[in-house]
């Protein structure tokens, strides 16, 4: 009982702050044909944590994509300054990738599949307006670090819009 009153606790006191968005990529809708939702969260007015969910819906044998299929990517920002409309930030995230990979180079025969976790950086900087609309853009990378069969290195990069509420 004490555990899940403590878990409880820990639940209500990250959502005092009570600043949160949802945004969606614009920059992949458009551009690469992927879908990317993502969730954050305010601890502070200096920190946040947040999760992003990216769909890729371009088919496999397409040259300009995402290699990854799906990503599920929890991130931490440190925002830099704490003017109301204009923030820069720099973000630690996870991302947790799927997606197939040629088994044969050029045979067009997409079969061997993987999951990998990537470590990475980015930076990036935010508009906010007085009215709650969001637009950030980021930019960085990580690197697979458990499987042999997925990429080496995973694109971190955004232009989303989106709402605080």
């Amino acid at each position: 009982m004490k555990k899940i009153l403590l878990a409880l606790g820990l639940l209500i006191s990250s959502l005092g702050y009570s600043q949160q968005e949802l945004k969606l990529d614009i920059g992949d809708a458009l551009v690469i044909k992927a879908l990317e939702f993502s969730y954050e969260n305010y601890l502070t007015e200096n920190t946040s944590f947040g999760v992003s969910a990216l769909f890729n819906l371009n088919k496999q044998d397409v040259s300009f994509r995402y290699k990854e299929n799906t990503m599920i990517t929890p991130y931490y920002r440190q925002y830099f300054s704490t003017n109301e409309q204009w923030n820069f930030f720099g973000e630690g995230f996870l991302g947790i990738n799927t997606g197939k990979k040629e088994s044969i180079e050029d045979s067009g025969n997409y079969d061997v599949k993987y999951t990998d976790g990537a470590l990475g950086i980015a930076v990036g900087t935010k508009y906010i307006s007085s009215s709650g609309l969001i637009i950030d853009l980021y930019g960085g990378i990580g690197r697979n670090l458990f499987g042999s069969n997925s990429p080496t290195l995973v694109p971190r990069l955004g232009l989303n819009i989106g709402w605080r509420f």
